[in-house]
């Protein structure tokens, strides 16, 4: 199976146990950094790891419960249970995320959302797509083209983006690859959080430029938005390439 099978049946697989947790209940505790955790992250996070090793048993690991593995220029971006807070509550707006980083570039990236019963996943140069979970057919996902009276939402109060405001949903960065909103900021969380949505927002025409000028997701996050929008609002944020 190609690259995109393995991901998409694996994650498939973490879903299942994960809605197993779910369903039970959990208890939480509290890592280090104060991040919530479960074992119901670290039971997925392993089976992910070890479903991937036996069909790529050369390939490296990256996860935030289970750290580095291996080297490899092949290297799985694993966020077994993203959004602890919901998962533990019972709120369904959590999700099960890898990406795929070959070379330092990622070119796979897959997002299950059990609860919700919802999937969204691009591979580099092919596009975006959402479908219902599991099975179904998909649709492709495309950002908007909005520039005037653009909704800009943001994780906390910035006076560099005045007109941005809270997210309205749980999921900004869904709705951004929708185009139901045009550009989303946020400077916080890790590469593990933004590796999987910097790939399907630029697969669905959209940009994500970190606080450096680059777009990768290992310097806390950054600004995702539409392509007609981006240099303006990288501007007002003082980020490298932004427009004059």
């Amino acid at each position: 199976m190609d690259d995109l099978e393995l991901a998409l049946g694996t994650s498939d697989l973490a879903a299942q146990l994960a809605l197993a947790h779910y369903e039970a209940g959990v208890t939480v505790s509290v890592k280090a950094d104060g991040s919530p955790v479960t074992e119901a992250d670290r039971a997925v996070e392993r089976l992910l790891r070890d479903t991937l090793s036996e069909a790529r048993p050369g390939d490296a690991f990256f996860g935030e419960e289970l750290g580095e593995l291996g080297e490899s220029e092949r290297v799985w971006i694993l966020d077994p249970i993203d959004g602890t807070n919901f998962f533990s509550r019972g709120d369904p707006n959590w999700r099960i995320q890898l990406a795929l980083e070959i070379n330092g570039i990622t070119e796979l990236a897959a997002v299950t959302a059990p609860a919700l019963g919802i999937r969204w996943w691009a591979t580099r140069g092919r596009g975006a797509f959402e479908s219902p979970w599991p099975g179904a057919e998909p649709r492709r996902l495309q950002v908007s083209t909005t520039v005037e009276n653009a909704a800009i939402d943001a994780l906390g109060n910035d006076p560099r983006l005045p007109s941005a405001g809270p997210p309205g949903s749980p999921l900004p960065l869904v709705e951004l690859v929708r185009g139901e909103i045009d550009a989303f900021h946020v400077e916080r969380y890790y590469k593990w959080d933004h590796a999987p949505w910097i790939l399907l927002v630029e697969e669905a025409g959209g940009r994500f430029t970190n606080p450096i000028g680059t777009n990768t997701g290992d310097q806390g996050g950054g600004l995702y938005s539409n392509a007609n929008l981006h240099s303006d609002l990288l501007a007002l944020l003082g980020y490298p390439g932004g427009s004059a």
